[in-house]
């Protein structure tokens, strides 16, 4: 990030002393009665002080978005609408403006975009800027004072009254005149250049102004004609120019802002039970890779997989979290390491590293690419343990500390101490994350990263974007803000969110504000409606109706969402006293019936969700949401606009959702639509196409809907003028 300013203040050196200071130290060694007559002291010349930052002299402040002042750099993708905004105001009453400035990471001067004021009165400005590129860039904002708007308020208030018509008219074509030589001028260049077509339109309203036959009002109609006032949007003439300082910008791949994730634990696709002696016989690799195609069928971007690493047998956990596992019970994949390696290696029982390679292969084909969970703990047989027993916490009675969140205890996980020896650590886990980076995949999903120190993550999140700008890091961090918030700021391209818990209308329209809002600028939320971990209490009392509204939610309330598999079949049914789902995935092996999903619809709605975000640019943004207010408590109104300048499409995209949070009433109300925001007229009737049932209506700013849980969970409407 580029220097702010010094915090130390620069002492000037001592120099000869100024008449001010010998006629003191004259007067206190004179005797009082013989003291000079007083010499008048000549006022000071008027310099800029050292003691303190400048502000400019066109002061911008509260420049966004900025993580930490700059300390840490806001983020963005490639092609998306970056909103800059900043407070730019002046003394006096003189008109001014600003321009927000986007710098590429070889420091070239990519794009300017004029900025407009969002809150009048407020001095608040906003533009959006859009990067063409991965890498680090940089953007700033700059503030000037702008002659023409106002020569154009006064003159249009003045002449209309008949005061100082003549010098304003003659005020008026001086200022344009100014304006019109720049067009050649060696002193205007870049973006204070103008071309000679804008030049010559500013001549011609140059000799109407001076034009004394004509009326003082058709003189002044002519200075601030359309052609006019186009050429000087275009091209303004910028005055006292003050700049904020630049802030920086890192910019990713696409899939890092948008993207669907399905989870799948691969030992669950494939596993089969033996009927005579109810033995299981796990899924492999190979076996998984078979139901690649209707996980890409639904239409999602990315395949999941929780840890496949060997799995530890000391403490090692039986169905439903017990103490006693039972032969053949095939452990947690999160107890990782056993005889058969650690974290650099696969379970034996889902195969080898070359059927690793022929699932990412056959996920590639496909047109997905692959996830693996980062767990760093270790199960008491991981090499590491007889190797390193240093990385590990050591008890008063010399027992290893395995981890603990009273009152829940994982014996069978042993959690790292990064404060033994973190340069041995710290190269370990860099050096397996490459193992898999070599092995195709492009995505982590890292388990309990807040668990871990900070420092640690900056430093390998770094590293690893070094050499690997492609590759993406998801925080499973479901803990306290300043931690969520302070992991995506150090560089974590994703984070889970609250969204599992947020239920009600006014938690649902709060919670979608906040992280669209400035928090986005460096928090990118993922959207999970449940967890392997996380079954909540909202879907287990609602059915398939809930996991509709929840699916319709999590998809078009964040770009990046995720489904942990089974969600096509409801599965609704917690383990007693545990907001998770009982018979859970974690301890045994879970074969599932994906013809039954059919029935249920889920996976129809699934699909049809993620076939609307990819047909929608509006949906693959985060900062361009608008809640919208209802009649009706249960439901839940908002959108996302883009408009035509920066829609890869060439044409504006408005998408408006409302979803019934009722699973067993109908509900209806009307909703106020907030058409500005959407550059929708309110004057004329607009196309509502509902892109889920293919329905169509004619909609004003206040349309009336009914949702009827038993037949449609919400409206996802394509709004568009009709």
């Amino acid at each position: 990030a580029p220097a702010g300013p010094s915090s130390t203040v620069p002492v000037p050196e001592p120099g000869p002393a100024g008449p001010l200071e010998a006629a003191s130290a004259t007067t206190l060694h004179a005797p009082a009665a013989a003291a000079p007559a007083p010499t008048p002291v000549p006022a000071p010349a008027a310099t800029l002080s050292s003691a303190g930052p400048t502000i400019g002299r066109i002061p911008v402040v509260d420049v966004s978005p900025v993580a930490e002042e700059g300390r840490f750099p806001a983020k963005a993708v490639v092609g998306e609408a970056v909103p800059v905004r900043a407070t730019v105001f002046r003394e006096g009453h003189d008109a001014v403006a600003a321009t927000a400035v986007l710098v590429d990471p070889d420091g070239v001067e990519h794009s300017r975009a004029p900025m407009v004021d969002i809150a009048p009165g407020l001095d608040r400005f906003e533009a959006r800027l859009v990067p063409d590129r991965t890498g680090e860039w940089s953007f700033r904002v700059e503030g000037w004072s702008d002659p023409f708007a106002t020569w154009a308020h006064d003159a249009t208030i003045k002449v209309a009254a008949g005061i100082d018509v003549e010098l304003m008219l003659t005020e008026g074509g001086l200022l344009l005149e100014r304006a019109a030589a720049r067009a050649g001028s060696a002193t205007a260049a870049g973006p204070d250049a103008l071309p000679a077509e804008g030049a010559a339109v500013l001549h011609e309203a140059v000799g109407a102004l001076r034009d004394t036959t004509r009326t003082p009002a058709e003189r002044l109609a002519a200075g601030l004609a359309p052609a006019v006032r186009a050429t000087l949007a275009a091209h303004p003439l910028r005055e006292l120019v003050s700049s904020s300082r630049a802030y920086p910008l890192v910019v990713d791949r696409p899939l890092t802002l948008a993207g669907a994730w399905y989870e799948i634990f691969p030992r669950s696709h494939g596993a089969v039970q033996d009927p005579q002696t109810g033995e299981w016989r796990s899924g492999t690799l190979r076996t998984a890779a078979t139901d690649l195609p209707r996980i890409a069928g639904m239409g999602f971007d990315v395949v999941y997989l929780t840890p496949i690493h060997p799995i530890g047998s000391t403490y090692r956990k039986g169905r439903n979290n017990s103490l006693d596992a039972q032969p053949g019970d095939p452990g947690s994949p999160y107890a990782i390491g056993s005889e058969a390696g650690g974290h650099d290696a696969i379970e034996p029982s889902l195969g080898t590293f070359d059927d690793f390679d022929a699932f990412v292969e056959s996920a590639r084909g496909l047109g997905l690419e692959v996830a693996l969970d980062v767990a760093l703990q270790c199960s008491p047989d991981h090499p590491w343990v007889k190797e390193h027993p240093e990385w590990f916490t050591t008890r008063a009675d010399g027992s290893i500390a395995y981890a603990e969140n009273p009152p829940k205890k994982y014996q069978d996980i042993y959690p790292l101490n990064f404060d033994n020896d973190p340069a041995g650590i710290y190269a370990e886990v860099r050096r397996v994350l490459q193992v898999w980076i070599d092995h195709g995949v492009t995505l982590f999903r890292v388990d309990n990263p807040h668990t871990k120190p900070l420092d640690f993550w900056a430093w390998i999140l770094a590293d690893v974007r070094a050499a690997h700008p492609e590759v993406i890091f998801l925080s499973e961090a479901f803990t306290r803000p300043a931690m969520m918030q302070t992991l995506a700021k150090i560089g974590f391209h994703q984070s889970y969110t609250y969204f599992t818990w947020r239920n009600t209308k006014d938690e649902i329209e709060e919670y979608l504000a906040e992280v669209s809002g400035e928090q986005g600028s460096w928090m990118r939320p993922s959207f999970w409606p449940t967890t392997h971990d996380i079954l909540p209490p909202y879907l287990q009392a609602t059915g398939g109706r809930g996991f509709a509204v929840r699916a319709v939610l999590a998809a078009t309330g964040s770009p990046t969402w995720g489904i942990y598999s089974g969600y096509e079949l409801v599965e609704d049914v917690p383990r007693p006293g545990v907001d998770e789902q009982i018979d859970n995935e974690k301890y045994e092996l879970k074969p599932r019936d994906w013809a039954a999903a059919d029935d249920l619809g889920i996976a129809l709605l699934l699909g049809n969700l993620n076939q609307v975000r990819r047909a929608h640019p509006a949906l693959q943004q985060l900062r361009n949401l608008t809640v919208h207010p209802t009649t009706d408590d249960a439901l839940v109104a908002y959108s996302r606009h883009l408009d035509a300048a920066h829609s890869p499409t060439g044409r504006a995209d408005t998408v408006v959702v409302i979803v019934n949070l009722d699973t067993w009433n109908a509900r209806e109300g009307v909703v106020t639509l907030d058409l500005a925001a959407l550059g929708l007229p309110a004057d004329r009737p607009l196309r509502a196409h509902d892109l889920l049932t293919d329905e169509t209506w004619e909609w004003g700013a206040t349309p009336w809907v009914r949702l009827d849980p038993a037949t449609r969970a919400a409206h996802v409407i394509h709004l568009e003028e009709a």
